[in-house]
């Protein structure tokens, strides 16, 4: 069976992507969002924070695909251990992304300190901050090593360097016939193409821009449930 393996950065339209692959039969997806729906989940990453090998049996069981961080920073792991599988790497403008990027990032800081929480909001923090030894980890690997989860990143010239250099590390590595650099702006064409699949007669789906995830944040903190952004996308 055909996997689907993300090597994006956050930010670079891997919500949009992972509503496609699934609508394309490539899923389950796993994305942050599986995290933040099943905490337990953070048990399965936890390895990462001190440089041990992850069980990709366990980490990605049930699951088909893979897109946005955590499991995109570990492309390289998933494409060795999935011989036959294919990555995607989705992109943007790099300045666009460092905009979007950094308001994530500081926003995730913004709810690492609030105060009492209800309902699923309660347990997504919490396994929120079980998680961010494996975030630092990966965001120093990136970013440098003074970098850390939640910090206001500033210095946009740098993340626009980190960007293309992890950008480059891809193509240099796998071949032409196993990766696809995709912007979701191409539509259903390239993506389709790539997975030998017919195009879908149907928009393609574009998700989790900055104002849905805003309200989408701000409902959670005040109800204490999630709202899901893959919900009523076809």
């Amino acid at each position: 069976m055909l996997q689907v393996i993300g090597a994006g950065l956050p930010r670079t339209g891997t919500s949009s992507t992972k509503a496609a692959l699934e609508r394309l039969g490539f899923g389950p997806c796993y994305h942050m969002f599986e995290i933040i729906t099943h905490p337990g989940h953070v048990d399965r990453w936890l390895p990462a924070a001190t440089g041990q090998p992850l069980d990709w049996g366990r980490v990605l069981a049930g699951y088909r695909a893979t897109q946005d961080w955590p499991a995109s920073h570990f492309w390289r792991e998933q494409a060795a251990a999935f011989p036959e599988a294919k990555v995607v790497l989705t992109v943007r403008d790099p300045h666009g992304w460092f905009v979007s990027f950094r308001w994530l990032i500081a926003r995730g800081a913004a709810l690492n300190h609030r105060g009492q929480l209800s309902g699923q909001a309660a347990g997504i923090m919490d396994g929120m901050r079980r998680l961010t030894p494996v975030m630092d980890t990966i965001g120093r690997s990136m970013f440098g090593p003074d970098w850390h989860f939640g910090m206001d990143m500033t210095d946009e010239e740098a993340a626009v360097a980190a960007f293309h250099r992890h950008a480059a590390a891809v193509r240099e590595v796998l071949p032409a016939d196993r990766l696809l650099v995709f912007d979701v702006r191409e539509g259903w064409g390239p993506l389709c193409d790539f997975l030998g699949v017919e195009q879908p007669d149907e928009p393609f789906p574009h998700l989790n821009d900055a104002q849905t995830m805003q309200r989408n944040i701000e409902q959670m903190m005040a109800t204490g449930h999630v709202v899901s952004p893959f919900e009523d996308t076809r």
